[in-house]
């Protein structure tokens, strides 16, 4: 091949290339943030510089806390939340996919918020298999949180990570784990928070192919529903499991989240 040519197509493949790779995530915008240790887990806080006065703390429990986690992404969300007087906070429990470990973690991060001053009913936040990590937490302390959300979160430990994946990090085989499932999955797993009416809400597309809304927010919808839970379930039409910002930026999603942590405005006499 001529040189000339072989140089021109050289170019016009890395321009291809530069043009289809995926921009980098954004920086987080917000300050202040603070890391804390509870037990062995890395765990981190945003304090919201003017948090409601008397009273507990309001806070967001963000999960999966990862190092790359939460991120630019979040940045709308989080800093409406802080300018509102909420915190966020969350731990890293690694892979857990919501296992007895990740759970206990979990504790001490709770324990360590409420020693702090917040409240003792925070409000939970799912970002995909942060799902299963806050929802199987959630689901034998009822009485300890206020609302969940989740943005295409999993609920399902049979859809993913499938429990090939999954069976590890339980001790587990995964015949093992099948035959106990009932037992450590959170969509089976649903009947006490139902019962304390915790409300509920998911922001999922209908075209998620890693983390399918069939098995997973649809399926915690009507399970839920059916035990008598209130949960809204917010269906996006032709969007997967992306990082489409309309996921992170919906104001319903936010509404949500301090209609659940703010204390309620005072009654006009």
């Amino acid at each position: 091949m001529p040189l000339p040519v072989a140089l021109l197509l050289l170019a016009l493949a890395a321009g291809v290339g530069l043009r289809g790779a995926a921009p980098p995530p954004p920086a987080p915008a917000w300050t202040g943030e603070e890391r804390l240790a509870a037990g062995e887990h890395r765990a981190f806080l945003i304090p919201a510089p003017k948090p409601p006065e008397g009273g507990p703390r309001p806070w967001v429990w963000y999960a999966p806390t990862l190092p790359n986690l939460p991120g630019g992404h979040e940045n709308w969300l989080f800093t409406r939340l802080l300018a509102a007087g909420v915190s966020i906070a969350g731990v890293d429990v690694g892979e857990s996919y919501g296992n007895t470990a990740g759970r206990a973690g979990f504790d001490h991060l709770h324990a360590l918020l409420v020693a702090r001053g917040y409240s003792p009913r925070p409000a939970l936040l799912a970002r995909s298999r942060g799902g299963l990590m806050l929802l199987s937490w959630a689901v034998e302390r009822p009485d300890q949180i206020a609302a969940f959300a989740g943005i295409y979160p999993v609920t399902n430990l049979a859809s993913y990570p499938g429990l090939e994946r999954a069976a590890p990090a339980f001790g587990l085989t995964p015949a093992a784990l099948a035959a106990e499932l009932p037992r450590h999955n959170p969509v089976d797993r649903l009947a006490p928070l139902a019962a304390a009416r915790v409300p509920l809400l998911a922001l999922h597309g209908d075209q998620d192919g890693l983390v399918p809304l069939a098995e997973n927010s649809a399926l915690l919808h009507a399970r839920y529903t059916a035990l008598g839970g209130p949960m809204e379930l917010l269906v996006v039409p032709g969007q997967g499991h992306s990082l489409w910002s309309g996921f992170f930026e919906d104001p319903r999603l936010l509404a949500f989240l301090l209609r659940h942590t703010l204390p309620p405005p005072p009654r006009k006499l």
